[in-house]
């Protein structure tokens, strides 16, 4: 197995900044098995629900309490329909704000694709460093996730053509402006600066907020927030490139098993009875009906293991370590479900879906079909999967096919930008923070590098997926403790210059 000793990239002209970055992925190809971006893993401490309990948050030693903003349904036009509005939920911590007469800041966590109840437990950065900025914690959740859906049930919301139309990443950033100055005026806070954290999709909404609400917030932390994934910036085998690295860095044996497996599936299948071998090997709680369920599986295994790759539990080593140590005689197959059964624990059988919430799958499903086309596939032996080459008009008719309408693929770059970042933001981008672990399928698609004094970018080679967004623990590698720390004088540094430039104003 390799080691993970403590390593952390160079700087540029300071001394004491690192780079960093990074991103989230599951599948591939088609629209609804897009790599799932999110801060929370597919497993952690949850309760029975499967949810934090924000009752039990509220009580907690941050106390919570959960607020209903009523949203505007469609910010962009002016049509009757566009004013009517929804509940749209939020959730504040006063436990450390120091009040808007000191002008304390505001951090606001922007939502992604899941419940509020989904990451309250999982984001640490803002109630971890809340004391010592004096600073008023908002959480804020995306529209169509959680409580915060138009009018009808979820599952309503995306069967109606006209009411999903304004479920997109612009009405988003557009609900998060206006609960943060309903905010701002409701607690007289209209000079305390708002700095936006986010992560993996939510990091894409907070640099994406930054650039379009410039006057709304002060700066942005985008932890692996994979902006340059769209319209070919990013090959389109990045992705799964990492997650191969990381596998073969682990065990070069587990690597070329794994390699191996996909024609021992197919062999496999190919017999009369061969879906139900393969049933009974891997121990599956349905019967299978295609080997694709089974590799489609493993792939999602695979992925999500290396994206969230983080200690203490370090799934890729744990993964390996259950393939290579599977018995004497065991056939390839036999490795690899002694993989599986590492990574889930003994189990009377192993559900193929055992994954991400409905929830979430549905709505990146239609946010993948409609905006964000994230153009991940694969070559012939580039890396340790099959061939599965990213095929647009095949995306586009699958697209059509479960929503009646095709994917605007270039629509992020042209709204959002992405080609010329570099050149770009340098003129006019300031006060945003791409973090990014090395180890994480995403940050393939991430800033990598500085882009100007303003517009920085922080990367560990061990991270994972937004792990600098999580709670900081006793147990945390030094790596991580400097890459948050870092990512706090940064900020530190803005909100010390944002008090200087408004002396300067009020004394001129």
């Amino acid at each position: 197995m390799a080691t993970r000793g403590p390593r952390i990239q160079a700087p540029w002209h300071l001394p004491w900044l690192f780079f960093l970055c990074s991103v989230t992925c599951v599948l591939c190809v088609s629209p609804s098995k897009v790599p799932r971006l999110g801060v929370r893993g597919p497993y952690g401490a949850r309760n029975h629900d499967g949810e934090v309990n924000l009752q039990s948050l509220a009580s907690s030693h941050q106390k919570f309490r959960t607020f209903y903003y009523n949203q505007t349904l469609d910010h962009f036009n002016y049509r009757p329909e566009s004013y009517k509005t929804f509940q749209h939920r939020y959730v504040l911590s006063f436990k450390h704000w120091r009040g808007p007469n000191t002008m304390a800041p505001i951090f606001v966590y922007l939502g992604e694709e899941s419940s509020l109840n989904d990451d309250l437990g999982y984001i640490g950065i803002l109630s971890d460093n809340a004391a010592r900025f004096g600073a008023l914690q908002v959480y804020i959740e995306h529209r169509f996730y959680g409580e915060s859906i138009p009018f009808v049930s979820r599952e309503e919301a995306l069967k109606d053509a006209n009411l999903r139309g304004y479920f997109s990443s612009a009405q988003t950033l557009a609900d998060y402006a206006e609960v943060i100055l309903h905010i701002k005026k409701k607690y007289s806070a209209d000079s305390s600066p708002a700095i936006v954290f986010g992560g993996s999709y939510g990091g894409m909404l907070a640099a994406w907020f930054r650039l379009k609400y410039p006057h709304v917030a002060l700066g942005a932390l985008a932890s692996s927030a994979p902006v340059l994934y769209f319209d070919n910036i990013t090959p389109s085998n990045g992705y799964y490139t990492v997650v191969t690295k990381d596998f073969k860095e682990s065990s070069e044996s587990c690597y070329e098993t794994i390699k191996q497996s996909w024609f021992e599936i197919d062999k496999v299948a190919a017999k009369a009875d061969g879906l139900s071998i393969l049933q009974k090997k891997f121990n599956t709680c349905k019967p299978l009906e295609a080997a694709a369920e089974l590799k489609n599986f493993l792939d999602s295994l695979f992925s999500v293991a290396a994206q969230y790759d983080r200690p203490p539990r370090y799934p890729v080593d744990l993964v390996c370590k259950g393939i290579d140590s599977a018995p004497e005689g065991s056939d390839v197959l036999d490795r690899i479900f002694s993989g599986v059964a590492a990574y889930f624990g003994k189990k009377p059988c192993y559900n193929l879906d055992a994954f991400f919430s409905a929830e979430t799958l549905d709505g990146w499903s239609w946010q993948t079909c409609s905006e964000l086309v994230i153009p991940i596939g694969r070559g012939s032996n580039d890396t340790m999967f099959p061939a599965d080459p990213f095929d647009l008009k095949e995306y586009i008719e699958e697209c059509k096919r479960t929503f009646g309408v095709p994917p605007r693929p270039h629509w992020i770059t042209t709204y959002y930008g992405g080609h010329h970042f570099k050149e770009v933001l340098r003129r006019f981008g300031s006060n945003i923070i791409f973090s990014n672990g090395l180890r994480d399928p995403y940050s393939s698609g991430g800033v990598l590098e500085n882009i100007s004094d303003g517009i920085l970018a922080v990367y560990t080679t061990k991270g994972a997926h937004c792990m600098d967004l999580l709670p900081a623990t006793v147990g945390d590698p030094e790596w991580v403790v400097l890459q948050r720390n870092i990512e706090i004088e940064i900020i530190n540094g803005w909100i010390l210059k944002y008090y200087q430039d408004l002396l300067e104003i009020l004394y001129r």
